[in-house]
């Protein structure tokens, strides 16, 4: 088993900003450093597939803003209103 090589860096980040990852370290029964490694992990090496790329331009053009609304009364409403 191999072990990953750790190195000691400092970050000036805002006390709000801390006390906020410290929460929801907290409620992910994590220590402070093992959250905010997990969070760096996900921005860094997490790419979007092209359905998710495709997707999110989808939503960035606001082409879906003259789509009717979702009916959220229901999941059966909703998937109804989704044509499913």
């Amino acid at each position: 088993m191999e072990i990953a090589l750790k190195k000691n860096q400092s970050f000036r980040l805002s006390v709000e900003l801390i006390n906020r990852l410290k929460q929801l370290a907290k409620r992910q029964n994590r220590s402070l450093n093992n959250y905010v490694e997990t969070l760096l992990f996900d921005a860094a090496y997490h790419e979007p597939n092209a359905v998710t790329l495709a997707a999110m331009k989808e939503a960035e053009s606001n082409a879906l803003k003259n789509e009717p609304p979702l009916d959220m009364s229901s999941i059966e409403a909703m998937e109804k209103s989704m044509g499913l």
